[in-house]
């Protein structure tokens, strides 16, 4: 499952600066602006579980980061030496 987050998705400096001038106001649109934040941060805790490998713990990640790594290094360096041989080229 793919999960792609716009800024607006994840923006929650709006919500909370809506919230601070009802306070300031004493409207009594806090409650529904409350319920919103709320509902905002409930959506992005379901975005942030999920994110594939979120239950890998950083350790777990960082071997994994580490692995993939030495096979980009790896494959890099196969290219390099295949391309020196001029395997690519078409025959005449």
């Amino acid at each position: 499952m793919e999960v792609e987050a716009t800024s607006d998705d994840c923006s929650w400096l709006p919500l909370i600066l809506d919230i601070v001038k009802c306070m300031d106001k004493d409207s009594t649109d806090v409650n529904q602006d409350l319920t919103k934040l709320k509902t905002k941060i409930q959506e992005t805790r379901e975005k942030i579980l999920a994110m594939p490998e979120i239950e890998s713990s950083p350790g777990e990640q960082q071997e994994q980061l580490r692995v993939m790594r030495e096979q980009v290094d790896t494959k890099t360096q196969l290219l390099k030496k295949y391309k020196g041989l001029c395997v690519f080229d078409s025959p005449k």
